[in-house]
């Protein structure tokens, strides 16, 4: 049952992070919708605190619990739960000499006014005992069980054990690390031919990834401005893959499967500059993004379906929009597990069920078939996904290789893993059609 929620008259980010937390704890509410729904008259600088402060509890709440639950003659109110998760995340985090004191007097405070002067003192004890706890911890060694790697990351058991089976001990275990550590901001530079120039050269560090960006901290209004004006487009290096492998040429005409929030059909354009994009998705609330990622467009008759593409054939949903039944190239960036994206979705691992990869697998099935009907005879079908699991990446291409009966042969792929490349993990599969 949802619980209501009084919002706070605060403008103080550590506050309206305990307040987001508590709704996360009792609603299991997503996380990037508890942060649109901060007051538009925040600051930067709070909000983004906020969201900092509210990651760090999510990304470790498994290791902090742990320590903390059994201090506990009873589970607190949701309100001095959220407040110990923070203080215990500023713990992990560190600080300068005095930073301990420092974190063990605010948490105390803000629970004066959160909740009330008794489980304030209650703070007190608990976050210095936790405290001491965090620093006796130390890192699991080589043989460590799957239960211990769970808990000192912050993950599932059933889901470390999975991956322990899929990437072996070294692997998984980088990729736990890799998990728990705040994702930096990316962006992609789109006109052609140029770079950052003068002070924007300075906001921008270089990656290994041409066109991609590090966002440096502290240059948020005239990155806001070049994000305006359509010269930047925030976007992880991971994206590039199924664009690249694409390889979508000038004149073509591009089917856009899956296509919001957009980044893609943006990115897809900016490599054809003269053809045509057309991108479907379901109605709801994220085709408002995608309509703004395309009126970023130049140089590319770009069109937008609200529909389903699993029904499009059937519907004759194409003809009702007098737009061509095959391309010559079709991307599918499929709904999946997530799990390539950890760092940017902190909550996705406290969400996912080990019964969701057989239904994200058969759910991509279908999209994969249903897309594949409107690919040219010799055309490209791109199949892609932010997930690293096998189920949803080469065993619904396995099946689908299977269906078609030798119509598609897989032309290449590529399988990024976050702990090897450095970005966000995606793995991309380029099928070709038959000409007969």
């Amino acid at each position: 049952m949802t619980k209501p929620f009084k919002p706070l008259a605060t403008t103080d980010a550590w506050a309206l992070a305990v307040q987001l937390l508590v709704r996360w704890l009792d609603n299991h509410e997503r996380v990037d919708a508890l942060l649109d729904s901060l007051p538009r008259t925040l600051g930067r600088a709070e909000r983004g605190r906020c969201q900092h402060l509210l990651f760090g509890a999510v990304r470790h709440l498994g290791r902090i619990e742990a320590v903390f639950t059994p201090l506990l003659a009873r589970p607190p109110r949701s309100t001095v739960k959220a407040v110990l998760l923070i203080a215990g995340y500023e713990l992990i985090e560190g600080g300068a000499d005095g930073h301990v004191a420092r974190v063990v007097h605010h948490a105390v405070e803000q629970t004066k006014t959160l909740a009330s002067a008794p489980e304030a003192k209650l703070v007190n004890a608990v976050v210095r005992k936790i405290a001491t706890a965090l620093a006796a911890q130390k890192e699991p060694g080589k043989l460590a069980h799957f239960s211990e790697l769970a808990a000192y990351y912050s993950h599932p058991e059933w889901m470390v054990k999975r991956w322990l089976a899929q990437f072996g001990a070294e692997a998984t275990r980088s990729l736990l690390d890799w998990n728990q550590k705040p994702a930096p901001v990316y962006a992609r530079w789109r006109p052609k031919n140029r770079v950052p120039e003068g002070d924007d050269a300075t906001l921008l560090a270089p990656t290994a990834w041409k066109d991609f960006y590090e966002v440096q901290s502290g240059s948020w209004p005239r990155i806001e401005a070049l994000i305006a004006d359509s010269t930047l487009f925030l976007q992880d290096p991971a994206t590039r893959h199924a664009v690249e492998l694409l390889a979508p040429k000038a004149g073509e005409t591009v089917l856009d499967v899956c296509a919001a929030p957009g980044g893609k059909s943006l990115a897809l354009a900016d490599a054809m500059g003269a053809g045509r994009v057309v991108a479907i998705d379901l109605p709801g609330p994220r085709i408002e993004r995608l309509k703004q990622n395309l009126s970023r467009v130049t140089g590319v008759d770009v069109a937008l379906v609200q529909g389903d593409i699993v029904q499009a054939e059937r519907e004759g949903l194409f003809k009702q929009h007098a737009l061509p039944e095959a391309y010559d190239a079709v991307l599918l960036d499929v709904p999946c597990s997530n799990t390539g994206v950890m760092r940017h979705r902190v909550d996705v691992k406290w969400r996912l069920q080990i019964a969701d990869f057989a239904k994200h697998a058969r759910q991509q099935g279908d999209l994969l078939s249903s897309a594949a009907r409107f690919v040219a005879p010799g055309g490209r079908l791109v199949y892609s996904t932010c997930s690293l699991d096998e189920e949803e990446n080469e065993g619904v291409i396995k099946l689908f290789l299977s269906k078609t009966s030798g119509r598609y042969k897989i032309e290449a792929k590529h399988i990024s893993r976050p702990w090897v490349d450095g970005h966000d993990g995606a793995s991309v599969f380029v099928l070709r059609k038959s000409t007969g």
